[in-house]
């Protein structure tokens, strides 16, 4: 018989079921979310004990959370029943709406399963209505929110403190309850497979809208840059979406990267890496262009997300800021190939870059022209020949570190380095690669009057000197001790003549070092490199020639200091 006062219990009972429903959407995780459906029952329903147990991928059913105790908890946590025995269990007793009672008159038979639980023998009920301690309620939890979706776990309830089975007003709130658990734990399950369906994206296309809020969390507060290009027709490389840290790394609005694509915003020199690393995916290392004109050394991984039907549709591409990383790498390179004391590339950058205009097979006879026939006559006139006149390539040295710091692509057809014709000064229109052997005269007395420190400090000067007086993409080395070469290409021989007498006169101006001036000077002796030759040979030869022009100035001549 309904007495005054039940109204106002339905309506705190309520209450409480909203509260404990709105608990069910503030956990983080689906372990968290489980345990609060099982202490929801005890919060809000009016039970003293309530487990949930989850359906495994392979039907079982394991305890996933126990609340209300800890020695339940202790005795259930972790253990699974078979979905043998859970299919009888909720095909048994009494339908309550989707809830299945099974009173201890009937449940005994299910004390020898293997389904985990806490029962314990009690006394007979002494009314009608009285909860026996082996009486069982299930409230399975399915994905549509009925029996007629898939069951996804099952809601246990044991001793309510009421002492009664509980009435109709109870067996909703439980069924109702049951219905908001299914939906909070889907909604975990759905962000604990976040990362595994970014994975899927190119197999799944389902699984995309399925998770398609996941996804957005997980592109849009990702720690590193993310961005989504498309792929064909004629916005082919445009970028669709960028996220809030690729956006602070380029110092741009997402407003406005959505009018770019990555081809406008590489370096130039990096065009290349860019185009291989879109058409086959994968990692690479590039520049990308910030706002303020700088650029940002990236790594970019791409995925290509491919429709089954119409092929690939767009790149998803992950973008980490290595600028710290590659800036560390370029000075160790730089170390590695540059002279310490005056900063020029040192003996060993200086043989791979002439040695990358040198091939082994010199050039046949119909490319040096008359009076030229041997890679021997190739080193003492030098020069180059093309070996497609079609070609038109860039300068020797230039590629991506800029002029005349030998980064470039190698280019094909090669291009072959021959000697420029005739033996005397004339320049008869025909160029090659000079190679220009410097030596300093009267290093070792200042040296040996003033001490390393004075020749340290004459090295500097005269490798400035030498490196303003050429042109941008020329090469200046420091071979060694007093010993510096020159690499300038597209002279002939007058024009070599000419460049070694500027540079001459360059050096022997006087230095000051500590408050003194002290003068040097300076032989050159000049060859020519040509295919068919080493580097090593080029420069035997170059020297050879400084040592004849050495001596053949007299020692007042020569004297400085």
């Amino acid at each position: 018989m309904e007495t005054e006062s039940e109204p106002y219990i339905r309506l705190a009972t309520l209450r409480l079921l909203h509260q404990v429903v709105a608990d069910l959407n503030t956990a983080r995780s689906l372990a968290d979310t489980v345990q609060t459906v099982a202490d929801g029952v005890i919060a809000g329903l009016g039970f003293e004990l309530s487990a949930v147990h989850l359906v495994r991928p392979d039907g079982d059913l394991v305890v996933a959370a126990v609340g209300g105790s800890a020695g339940a908890e202790a005795l259930m946590a972790g253990r699974v029943g078979s979905r043998v025995a859970w299919d009888r269990r909720l095909s048994m007793g009494d339908r309550w709406g989707d809830l299945r009672f099974i009173p201890y008159s009937e449940g005994w038979v299910l004390d020898d399963d293997d389904v985990p639980e806490w029962h314990t023998p009690g006394p007979a009920p002494r009314f009608p209505d009285e909860w026996h301690p082996m009486d069982r309620l299930f409230a399975p939890m399915y994905t549509a929110g009925g029996s007629g979706g898939e069951l996804i776990g099952v809601i246990s309830v044991d001793k309510p403190r009421s002492g009664r089975r509980p009435g109709a007003w109870g067996r909703e709130a439980l069924q109702m309850y049951a219905f908001h658990a299914a939906t909070a734990i889907g909604n975990a399950r759905l962000r604990a497979n976040m990362q595994r369906a970014l994975l899927r994206l190119e197999r799944e296309q389902q699984a995309l809208r399925a998770s398609e809020e996941s996804f957005r969390q997980a592109f849009e507060y990702a720690p590193s840059g993310m961005a989504i290009a498309e792929m064909g027709g004629d916005q082919q490389g445009r970028l669709l979406r960028a996220n809030d840290a690729l956006c602070r790394l380029l110092g741009r609005p997402a407003s406005a990267l959505r009018r770019y694509s990555f081809s406008d915003l590489v370096h130039r020199e990096d065009i290349g890496t860019l185009v291989r690393t879109s058409a086959e995916g994968g990692r690479s290392e590039l520049r990308l262009a910030r706002r303020d004109g700088s650029y940002v050394w990236v790594s970019l991984r791409n995925s290509v997300v491919a429709d089954a039907a119409d092929g690939p549709r767009f790149l998803l591409t992950h973008v980490e800021d290595i600028e710290e990383r590659k800036t560390h790498e370029l000075q160790l390179a730089h170390r590695a190939s540059h002279d310490s004391l005056t900063g020029l590339p040192n003996s060993a950058e200086l043989r791979a870059r002439l040695g990358s205009r040198l091939c082994g097979s010199p050039p046949g006879p119909g490319e040096y022209g008359s009076g030229y026939g041997s890679a021997g006559d190739a080193a003492e006139a030098g020069g180059f020949s093309r070996g497609y006149d079609e070609f038109d390539g860039p300068g020797l040295f230039d590629g991506p570190g800029g002029p005349g710091f030998g980064g470039g692509i190698p280019y094909e057809p090669h291009v072959h380095t021959i000697a420029p014709r005739g033996d005397g000064d004339v320049d008869d229109g025909h160029k090659g690669l000079a190679v220009l052997f410097c030596d300093l005269d009267g290093f070792k007395s200042i040296n040996d009057r003033f001490g390393h420190h004075a020749g340290d400090a004459v090295l500097i000067e005269v490798a400035r000197r030498l490196a303003a007086g050429v042109r941008e993409g020329d090469t200046v080395a420091r071979l060694g001790g007093d010993e510096f070469v020159v690499l300038a290409d597209g002279l002939g021989r007058a024009d070599a003549k000419d460049l070694a007498g500027r540079l001459r006169n360059a050096i022997t101006p006087p230095i000051r070092v500590d408050g003194r001036a002290v003068r040097v000077g300076a032989s050159f002796g000049i060859g020519w490199a040509g295919c068919g030759m080493t580097a090593e040979e080029v420069l035997r030869s170059a020297d050879q020639r400084m040592y004849i022009e050495k001596r053949s100035r007299s020692k007042e001549r020569r004297r400085a200091g």
